[in-house]
């Protein structure tokens, strides 16, 4: 992982609500019809800041129909860990 995407990844959970998600998708995958149930905000503003999410690699992002259903991506989670360990060493 370089340092762009890093500052990418910190941006994106620098946000209260995106942290939050991430955290709701640590259980395993998630309609987006259920992430939106448990915050105060509208589908556009879930829109947005899922986008942000996946755009940085943290989310995946499925359609099935009309819904769109969100994972973790692990990958990238253990690409960030490690980078965050390093900079300990």
């Amino acid at each position: 992982m370089n340092t762009r995407d890093m500052i990418l990844i910190c941006k994106a959970l620098s946000d209260t609500k995106r942290l939050e998600i991430v955290q709701m998708l640590s259980d395993g995958e998630k309609c987006g019809c259920k992430i939106l149930d448990k915050f105060n905000i509208t589908q556009p503003t879930l829109s947005h800041h899922m986008k942000i999410l996946v755009d940085c690699g943290l989310v995946n992002d499925r359609k099935e129909g009309k819904w769109h259903h969100y994972s973790l991506n692990k990958k990238v989670i253990r690409e960030a860990s490690s980078f965050v360990e390093a900079l300990g060493r």
